[in-house]
C-alpha cells in the first residue's frame, strides 16, 4: 500500500510541473536564438551627385549644405550685431574734423546769427543740401495748458521745399485758393478721400464754416500735425482772405509747437541760401517765438537758442 501511494504522488508531481509556467530561467534555455542583423545594402547611386551618394553609404556623414557655411562655428568670436537707434561708428578723419569745430566753437562762444551762420558754410561736408534747423529751449511748464506755446510764422524767404497745400472751402473760394497756388481745393470730395487713407499734401487749411465738417478727421490729421487749428494759423476766419493765407504758406510759412521738455524746432531754410537770407530767415523766427510768450510764464522764457545743420554740430547764438 505504501508503494502505490509514492506511486500516485509522483505522478501528481509531473501534472503539477507540466501545467505551471516555466520560470525565467527555463525560458532562456528554451527560447530560440536570434540571428545577428546584417548591415543594410547601399542604395544605388544612379542620377545622384558624389556627395549624396556618398552620404547614401553606411558611416560616412553627409555632405555639408551650401547653408551650412552661415551656421555658427563652434568656438569663434561672435560678430557684434548693430543695435537699433544706434549710429554707425565714425571714421578718424571724421572724427578729426568734428573734434576740431567743436574746438572752435567753444574758443568762439555765444556769436551773433550772422556769424553763426558763416561758421556753418565754412564746415560744411555733407554732399546734399542741409537743412538750416532752429532749437529754442523755452522757461515753460508744459503740464499747463496756458503756456503751450504754438503757432506759425511766415518766412521772409522760404525754406527752400515746394509745399503741398490742401484748402477746405466751398463756393467761390475754391476759385480763389486754385489761382492762389493751392494744390487742392475742395470741401466732401477730399474728406472722404482722406477717410480712404489720402494724405498726399503738406499743409491742410480750412475755412470757418467748414470746421464742423474737418473736425470728423481729427483722428486721422491730428496725430500727423495737419488738422487745422486757430492757433497754428491754418484755419481762415469769416473775413479772411483765402488766397492771401495760401501765398504764405506756399511761400514758406512755418508751423512751431513746444514739445514736453519745452523745446521749439523748426527748420529755416537751406544751407545753400545767401547768408543774409538765411540770417533773416532765423531772426523772424526767433521774434516771432519771442512775442509768444505766455502771461504766466516768469523768470528767463528763452533759456538758449542753437542753429544748426543737418550733419553739423549746434552753435549757441546769443539773443
Amino acid at each position: 500500500m505504501a508503494k502505490k501511494q509514492t506511486k500516485g504522488s509522483e505522478e501528481n508531481a509531473e501534472v503539477e510541473a507540466k501545467a505551471a509556467p516555466p520560470t525565467a530561467e527555463k525560458k532562456k534555455e528554451t527560447a530560440p536564438k536570434r540571428e545577428p542583423r546584417k548591415p543594410k545594402e547601399p542604395k544605388e547611386t544612379k542620377g545622384k551627385t558624389a556627395p549624396e551618394a556618398l552620404a547614401a553609404e553606411p558611416g560616412v556623414p553627409p555632405a555639408p549644405s551650401p547653408a551650412a557655411g552661415k551656421a555658427p562655428i563652434p568656438g569663434a568670436p561672435k560678430k557684434k550685431r548693430k543695435q537699433p537707434g544706434n549710429p554707425p561708428a565714425l571714421g578718424k578723419k571724421l572724427k578729426g574734423l568734428l573734434l576740431q569745430f567743436k574746438e572752435r566753437l567753444a574758443k568762439e562762444g555765444f556769436v551773433s546769427v550772422k556769424r553763426a551762420v558763416t561758421l556753418l558754410k565754412q564746415n560744411k561736408r555733407a554732399k546734399f543740401d542741409e537743412t538750416v534747423e532752429v532749437h529754442m529751449s523755452l522757461g515753460v511748464d508744459t503740464t499747463q495748458n496756458e503756456q503751450m506755446v504754438r503757432g506759425s510764422v511766415p518766412l521772409p524767404y522760404g525754406i527752400g521745399k515746394s509745399v503741398r497745400v490742401l484748402v477746405f472751402c466751398q463756393g467761390d473760394n475754391v476759385a480763389k485758393a486754385k489761382e492762389a497756388g493751392a494744390d487742392f481745393a475742395g470741401s466732401d470730395e477730399f474728406i472722404k478721400k482722406i477717410q480712404d487713407g489720402w494724405l498726399e499734401f503738406d499743409v491742410a487749411l480750412a475755412t470757418q464754416d467748414l470746421m464742423g465738417q474737418v473736425s470728423r478727421l481729427g483722428k486721422v490729421l491730428g496725430p500727423r500735425g495737419l488738422m487745422p487749428t486757430p492757433k497754428a494759423g491754418t484755419v481762415i476766419t469769416a473775413g479772411g482772405d483765402v488766397a492771401a493765407a495760401v501765398r504764405e504758406f506756399k511761400a514758406g510759412k512755418v508751423e512751431y509747437r513746444v514739445d514736453k521738455g519745452g523745446n521749439v524746432h523748426a527748420g529755416v531754410g537751406k544751407l545753400s541760401f545767401d547768408e543774409e537770407k538765411l540770417a533773416a530767415n532765423v531772426t523772424a523766427f526767433v521774434d516771432q517765438v519771442k512775442g509768444a510768450k505766455p502771461a504766466g510764464v516768469k523768470g528767463n522764457y528763452i533759456k538758449s537758442v542753437t542753429i544748426s545743420a543737418t550733419m553739423s554740430p549746434g552753435i549757441a547764438v546769443s539773443v
